[in-house]
């Protein structure tokens, strides 16, 4: 039951993202002179590096719920054997790679403010960071999500099916962020 509620849930994030997307083409169609002048300021290179850090996660998180469903919580061996890793470990580096994530976001913010784009300063700047911006915001989410999981597993006793299946909804929503930012990425740092 908790999983088929957290892809009802996901379904319904699915629908705000629409509804960013669908501002963020309305918004590009009414001014594509300002689109062209403004999106030369990003730096692709770099957010692409970002975007890697961040699909990069997703197999990480994909690796701990391999673990979590082997309900193998922790590791057996020692640190560098990955091969034994349990799934706290595997969420830890997930958790870390999703900080990176939002961290060098952020600093892309302020690179961009100080290049002049603003959420206030035309509509790009507010269709830029309103779609980038909640995106982040439901990384953090998501990585509340990862503290929460790896504490339970700390304090179970028995790790067991309970704890496995809040490993295993949270890796669906931390895949949904990773597909809405690729979908983000290639719009807004892509196409033309």
């Amino acid at each position: 039951m908790v999983s088929v509620g957290t892809v009802v849930w996901l379904s319904s994030e699915l629908m705000f993202f629409a509804a960013l997307f669908a501002m963020y083409f309305t918004l590009r169609a009414a001014a594509p002179d300002l689109w062209a002048v403004e999106s030369a300021k990003l730096n692709v290179p770099f957010a692409l590096i970002n975007t890697i850090v961040l699909v990069s996660s997703s197999f990480t998180c994909q690796m701990g719920v391999f673990r979590a469903e082997d309900l193998k919580p922790r590791r057996t061996g020692g640190l560098f054997n990955f091969k034994e890793w349990g799934m706290v470990e595997w969420f830890i580096l997930t958790f870390l790679l999703g900080a990176i994530f939002v961290s060098v976001q952020a600093y892309e913010y302020t690179e961009l403010v100080h290049h002049g784009v603003a959420l206030n300063s035309n509509a790009y700047g507010s269709s830029f960071y309103m779609t980038t911006g909640f995106h982040g915001l439901h990384v953090a989410g998501g990585l509340i999500a990862f503290l929460l999981v790896i504490g339970r597993a700390y304090i179970a006793r028995n790790f067991g099916h309970f704890e496995a299946t809040s490993a295993i909804v949270t890796s669906y929503y931390w895949h949904f962020v990773d597909v809405v930012w690729i979908a983000l990425f290639a719009i807004i740092y892509f196409l033309k």
